[in-house]
C-alpha cells in the first residue's frame, strides 16, 4: 500500500509541474494585443527563415511570422505570412528585407518605409494586405556573384595574355633595353663632367685674377678713404677753416645787427624827408606850369568860391 500511495503522489507532484510548464508556455507566447496579417511574397529564396520568425520594424520587434509557404496567386513565389501589431505603421511605402542574426543562420523579417506614400494600409483578415519583400544585403552579394566571378575570369584571362611566352619576351627586352639606356645616359654623365671641369678651369683662372683686381681697388678706395678722414679731421680741428669761416660769419652777423639797429633807421628818416622834398617841389613845379605870370606878378588873390560874392560860374556869359 505504502508503494502505491508513493506512486500516486510521485505522478500527481508530474502532472502538476507539467500543468504549470504548460500554463507558463501559454502566458508567455500569448499575444498582448490585437495584431493585423499581412502577406509578402518574394521570388528569393528565404533560407533561415522559419516560424515564429522575429519581425522587426526599424529594430523594434513589432511581430512574428505565421506561415511560410508558396503563393498560390503568382506560381514561383514563396508567400510568407506576418502578423504584426496594430499599432505599427504600416503604410503603401512599406517594405520589407530578410535579416540575418549574427552567425546562427537564423533570418528574420525586417520592415523599413520610404516615406513616399504615407496612406496606412486596410487590414483584411479574409485577405491581407500585401507587402513587397525586397532583396536583402546578402541576396544582392548574391546576385552579384556571378557578374563579379566573370569580371575576376576575364582579368585572369587578360593577364594570363599579357604574361604570355611572346609578351614576356618582349618585356625582358624592353627591360633590357631600359638598362642600356641607363648605362649611356651614366656615360654621357660621366663625360659632361669632364668636358665642363676641363671648360670651368681657364674661368676660375680668370674669376681669381678678377679678384685680385677687386681686391686691389678696394684696397685703393680704402687708402683714399683714410685721406678723406684726415682732411676731415684737419677741416674740423680746432681754430682750423670751419672755426675761422664760423667767427667771420658771427662778424658778419653783428655788422648786420648794428646796421639795422642804428644805421638803417636814419638812413629812413633821410629818405622821408627827401620824400616830403620831392612832394614840395612837384607842388611848386604844378603851380608854375599852371600860371607862369605868378614868378612876377605873383598870385593874386584867390578865386571866389561858390556862394561868395564876385563867384561867377564857369562858362556863363559876361
Amino acid at each position: 500500500m505504502e508503494n502505491k500511495a508513493h506512486a500516486i503522489a510521485a505522478g500527481t507532484f508530474v502532472l502538476a509541474v507539467a500543468s504549470l510548464l504548460i500554463a507558463l508556455a501559454v502566458w508567455l507566447t500569448r499575444d498582448g494585443g490585437e495584431r493585423t496579417l499581412y502577406d509578402m511574397t518574394t521570388r528569393q529564396a528565404v533560407t533561415g527563415l522559419q516560424s515564429q520568425a522575429a519581425v522587426r520594424f526599424r529594430g523594434v520587434d513589432v511581430g512574428k511570422v505565421t506561415f511560410i509557404g508558396f503563393d498560390s496567386k503568382v506560381p514561383g513565389n514563396v508567400l510568407v505570412r506576418i502578423s504584426v501589431e496594430k499599432a505599427t505603421p504600416v503604410t503603401r511605402s512599406t517594405f520589407g528585407t530578410l535579416g540575418f542574426q549574427g552567425v546562427t543562420g537564423l533570418s528574420f523579417i525586417e520592415l523599413d518605409d520610404t516615406g513616399t506614400d504615407m496612406v496606412a494600409l486596410t487590414p483584411n483578415e479574409a485577405d491581407p494586405p500585401r507587402i513587397p519583400l525586397k532583396p536583402g544585403l546578402l541576396a544582392k552579394l548574391t546576385a552579384q556573384g556571378e557578374k563579379i566571378m566573370e569580371q575576376v575570369e576575364q582579368a585572369t584571362t587578360r593577364i594570363n595574355t599579357l604574361l604570355a611566352d611572346d609578351n614576356q619576351k618582349a618585356l625582358v627586352g624592353a627591360v633590357t633595353r631600359l638598362g642600356d639606356a641607363a648605362d649611356s645616359v651614366s656615360k654621357l654623365a660621366l663625360r659632361l663632367d669632364t668636358t665642363v671641369e676641363k671648360r670651368l678651369d681657364p674661368l676660375i683662372v680668370d674669376a681669381g685674377k678678377t679678384m685680385k683686381s677687386v681686391q686691389t681697388a678696394s684696397d685703393e678706395i680704402g687708402k683714399t678713404a683714410v685721406n678723406a678722414n684726415k682732411t676731415v679731421d684737419r677741416l674740423n680741428a680746432k681754430d682750423g677753416p670751419i672755426d675761422r669761416l664760423a667767427e667771420g660769419a658771427e662778424t658778419l652777423s653783428q655788422a648786420a645787427e648794428t646796421f639795422g639797429a642804428a644805421t638803417l633807421p636814419r638812413v629812413n628818416r633821410v629818405t622821408e624827408d627827401t620824400a616830403r622834398a620831392m612832394r614840395r617841389l612837384s607842388r611848386t613845379v604844378n603851380n608854375i606850369n599852371d600860371n607862369p605870370q605868378s614868378l612876377i606878378f605873383g598870385n593874386g588873390a584867390p578865386q571866389a568860391g561858390p556862394g561868395e560874392p564876385g563867384f561867377a560860374t564857369p562858362g556863363a556869359e559876361k
